[in-house]
């Protein structure tokens, strides 16, 4: 038997420079911080190895790297991510059974997120473009042109408890039906060096992010609707950051758009990161919430609970970031259809919610329930 090949000892070292930048983030205030940053490090761990592992130009497939497990670029809660390599010039079979979500899209992306950029979309459509026949099944190709590096498919529910997922593969047309390259200490060599370099470049890519956009705002405000940066032309998002005193709440109103069939507002945390979604109420669409007889929806975004059924729980982050996205619209949105938000006491909250409906803690608990029950049915990892 021959010696240790040491494979391994690139991730070692950047498992220990990625702990560094981790232990020390400067957003960093309680032990609780801490503790989280070690959870999304083990988060990026396992996407730098499925990355790395999981890339076989030959035989591609599509890989889920963002979960409940693998939080990155405050990701969305309604989502299931899947995602594609591609080789230029390669001629590629997408097949699939439409789900009954709110929305399907397909994205192809030049390039990668960096610490310095952002990833090109070069191709969006969601499948309102794709023939579906009496099945919901689908079949289409295409030739990755030059620059295209990833197909992305997001996969989106509006109602957890209704919406079914679908099905979906693909598959490269010249390499279909042939055996796997055979292992080399070459390739599984190079395949560590990529997965030490994806789980440091990651971090440094989400610290960085949330600078380009969210951070480029006041505090406590939400843009208009936009476009979302290296999005969808049928999708539109208000972005920005919150800071909540211990006695402050947020109150955040924003019309019901019955023009898009997917609409949310989530709360991340300070690793642009989604907060825990499953086992608290730090998301809620269109769906889940409820909408007052003025046609608005009004949240409480606050630490304490204020008994209503609209409230998006902070989780002991005092500061995070925010997003409302509207997918698959019929028609644009402006200011009017945006959000719009106010800071007060906590002890004023119902003060300043008209339609004021209150909720019992057990009431709320089996929300709770009903939310760890989707997840466990929806969610992949």
């Amino acid at each position: 038997m021959s010696a240790s090949l040491d494979l391994t000892a690139p991730l070692r070292e950047a498992i220990a420079e990625a702990e560094e930048l981790v232990a020390n983030a400067p957003f960093i205030r309680t032990e609780a911080d801490r503790l989280e940053g070690y959870e999304y490090l083990s988060g990026r761990i396992r996407m730098a190895m499925q990355t790395a592992f999981d890339y076989d130009l030959d035989r591609p497939l599509f890989i889920n790297p963002t979960h409940q497990f693998s939080r990155q670029g405050l990701d969305n809660p309604d989502a299931i991510y899947f995602h594609a390599y591609l080789r230029e010039g390669v001629e590629y079979v997408v097949r699939g059974r439409r789900g009954t979500s709110a929305d399907l899209s397909f994205q192809v992306m030049g390039g990668a997120y960096s610490a310095n950029s952002a990833a090109t979309s070069m191709l969006a459509f969601d499948d309102r473009e794709l023939d579906l026949d009496d099945e919901g099944r689908f079949e289409f190709r295409y030739t990755a042109e030059p620059g295209a590096k990833t197909l992305i498919v997001r996969e989106v529910f509006n109602d957890w408890d209704t919406e079914e997922r679908g099905t979906l593969t693909i598959e490269r047309v010249d390499t279909l039906g042939l055996p796997a390259a055979p292992l080399t200490e070459a390739g599984l060599r190079k395949k560590y060096e990529v997965a030490a370099r994806s789980l440091v470049g990651s971090i440094q890519t989400w610290f960085a992010f949330p600078h380009f956009f969210q951070y480029k705002e006041p505090v406590n405000t939400l843009t208009p609707p936009q476009s979302t940066p290296g999005g969808l032309a049928s999708q539109r998002s208000s972005i920005g950051h919150y800071e909540l005193g211990e006695d402050e709440a947020m109150i955040l109103e924003v019309p019901r758009c019955d023009d898009a069939a997917y609409q949310a507002v989530q709360i991340g945390s300070d690793w642009y990161a989604s907060t825990d979604y499953e086992t608290h109420q730090t998301s809620l669409t269109k769906a889940q919430a409820v909408t007052d007889p003025d046609g608005v929806m009004r949240f409480v975004v606050s630490e304490r609970d204020p008994g209503i059924a609209n409230w998006l729980e902070t989780t002991g982050h005092r500061t995070g970031a925010m997003m409302l996205r509207w997918q698959r619209l019929e028609r644009d949105l402006g200011p009017d259809d945006g959000p719009r938000l106010r800071i007060v006491p906590f002890a004023d909250v119902a003060a300043h919610l008209p339609h004021h409906a209150p909720i019992t803690p057990e009431a709320y608990r089996e929300r709770i329930a009903a939310r760890q029950r989707a997840v466990a049915r929806r969610m992949i990892s």
